[in-house]
């Protein structure tokens, strides 16, 4: 491009770059319908048309989600014509104006944290499915200005709540940027606010439906227990505030923000002590993330191109060793116990372990799938992939015990981290080699063929460090007082009265003799099998036995011949070995201090 033409084209832009604030006004004049309105305002100052754009996914969610079929009756209603150029791009002939108002309709009727939510009693809206914006025509990507966003909420909706920092007005907020806007959901409706304070910041857990049994105060008190335990691992809090908004609307998950996370709750969750840690770990698994994650990340995570997939090796770093410390964090906020730390550390081996996946996929790869993978699982997923979250976790864990043993407990994954998050956190982010040179580096001994096999390869990890560093060992399998009975390896379920096969893993005698999904089992050796009798009938048969298990499929009856085994006796349960030397008490004390 010559520089004559740079000129112009920067020349053309520049009254987009300078203009006023993005305005939106977001309305709810019949929330029972699951539908919300958004009026936005653009100024286009000097300019002959102007381009906006919705994203497609929503960044922590790897999943192209096409935001823009949501919407309809989207309109300019200071007259310009709009034409659609694209599945989430419209272009309006400016005709001489210095703004141009658009107002559309968005149907807002998935319950997930990455998805619009509408109802006659609540709103949660996510950036990235709600707000249309300015397509800078030097860059082809949002402008660089304020957004301001306005709700109109219902009277029976008092409060509205987001990372954003508040407007002049109620229910008003300001994002710097669209990259702040996509990143700050909004909650409306009656909410239960719990503010505290931890490093100088203010910090509040939002809640959103407690009805009278989610037990608000209690969440609210171990909550900021957890955020001072997480300030206090990274050194300092890195936003100017932070909002937990937890929704309790009977789903699940969670999202993580720069300066907020979306959470999606039960109502019982704090009825009892499982549920509760479970809800304990969603927060710090979420909070965690405000710095692994969204200001020490990837380079390929930033700045998001947000209508095209950014791809990227790293999420076992982003996912899966939030999803070890997690856990690591609880303990070491006395919030959770050894014995149920060691449980949760349990069931991500157990979880790995039982993937068959995990010997065709590596953590690697499974990272850069996550598009067309992890956010697209069906019944065979088991078989061909692995999850970044769990392998991840796995991989964390035994790396923390490769550096603590190779330091003599001098150095652990923690201090990997904290130098990650000095040298990279901020505009640019860390390559996969940065990240894996500084692990090497904490440990002061070459670790780049153990990351290569536990990261780029397939093979069995190894946990023989890890248990003798921290005195641990699997608990040995019980001895059967009876013989064991035959074992099939095909998960069932029961619909309508019949009993269906759900999922077959690789490497079961299901498997191998060619019991599909979705096959119906009638009957065992010409006798028929009740829906709810397929273990006791099992039960009657030993390892070895040769089985002919009659099958509907598509409702053709046929026989499929199968040789039943032993159910797999291995232990992957965690436990601390009474024969492991004094040394390693001390140890684990410092692992969980």
């Amino acid at each position: 491009m010559s520089f004559r033409a740079l000129s112009l084209l920067v020349a053309l832009a520049a009254p987009l770059l300078a203009m006023p604030p993005i305005r939106y006004t977001v309305r709810f004049p019949a929330p029972q319908t699951q539908t919300f309105e958004v009026e936005a305002v653009f100024s286009v100052e000097g300019v002959d048309e102007a381009t906006l754009m919705m994203a497609v996914w929503t960044p922590g969610s790897y999943l192209l989600r096409e935001y823009s079929g949501k919407v309809e009756s989207l309109s300019v209603s200071s007259g310009q014509p709009v034409e659609k150029i694209a599945k989430n791009r419209w272009r309006i002939a400016t005709q001489g104006a210095s703004e141009v108002r658009v107002v559309y309709r968005l149907y807002a009727r998935e319950m997930s944290v990455r998805t619009n939510w509408v109802e006659k009693d609540f709103a949660i809206l996510i950036g990235a499915g709600t707000f249309l914006t300015l397509v800078d025509p030097s860059t082809d990507r949002p402008v660089k200005t304020e957004h301001h966003v306005q709700l109109e909420p219902p009277s029976s909706w008092p409060r509205s709540a987001s990372g954003m920092r508040s407007g002049d007005a109620p229910h008003s907020f300001v994002a710097q940027d669209f990259d702040e806007l996509v990143d700050s959901p909004i909650l409306a409706g009656d909410l239960a606010v719990y503010p505290y304070e931890v490093d100088g910041k203010p910090h509040e857990l939002v809640n959103l439906g407690e009805g009278g049994v989610f037990d608000g105060a209690r969440a609210a008190a171990d909550s900021q227990t957890l955020t001072r335990a997480q300030v206090d691992f990274w050194g300092g809090a890195p936003y100017p505030r932070y909002s937990m908004l937890n929704a309790i609307t009977e789903s699940g998950g969670g999202l993580e923000h720069k300066n907020s996370a979306l959470l999606m709750s039960k109502r019982f969750a704090t009825s009892t002590r499982k549920d509760y840690v479970r809800w304990l770990k969603l927060f710090s698994h979420e909070f965690f993330h405000a710095w692994n994650g969204k200001r020490l990340r990837p380079a390929e995570l930033g700045p998001f191109d947000y209508e095209h997939e950014n791809y990227t090796t790293g999420l076992w770093v982003v996912e899966g060793l939030t999803s070890y410390y997690e856990s690591v964090l609880l303990a070491r906020a006395g919030l959770i116990d050894e014995a149920t730390f060691l449980e949760q550390l349990s069931e991500d081996i157990e979880n790995l372990q039982g993937t068959p996946g995990r010997e065709v996929d590596t953590a690697a790869a499974a990272s850069f799938d996550a598009w067309v993978k992890l956010y697209r699982r069906d019944e065979g997923s088991p078989n061909r992939s692995v999850s970044y979250y769990v392998k991840g976790a796995v991989v964390g864990m035994l790396l923390d015990a490769e550096i603590r043993s190779a330091t003599n407990g001098k150095s652990s994954l923690d201090d990997v981290l904290r130098a990650a998050f000095a040298r990279y956190a901020g505009e640019t982010g860390y390559t996969g080699a940065q990240f894996r040179g500084l692990v090497s580096e904490t440990a002061g001994i070459d670790l780049a063929p153990w990351l290569e096999r536990a990261l780029d390869g397939t093979s069995e990890l190894d946990y023989s460090i890890f248990l003798t560093w921290f005195g641990l060992r699997f608990t040995p399998p019980k001895a059967e007082g009876d013989e064991p009975a035959a074992w099939l390896g095909a998960n069932t379920a029961v619909r309508e009265g019949r009993l269906f096969i759900t999922e077959v893993r690789r490497g079961t005698p299901a498997f191998g003799a060619g019991l599909n999904v979705d096959d119906e089992i009638v009957g065992i050796n010409g006798f028929r099998v009740a829906p709810s009798a397929l273990d006791d009938r099992l039960a009657h048969y030993r390892p070895g036995d040769k089985l002919e298990i009659l099958i509907s499929r598509r409702e053709k009856l046929e026989t499929i011949a199968i040789t039943a085994t032993a159910k797999p006796s291995e232990s992957w349960k965690l436990e601390v070995d009474p024969a492991a030397p004094e040394m390693t008490t001390a140890r684990r004390a410092a692992w969980l201090q």
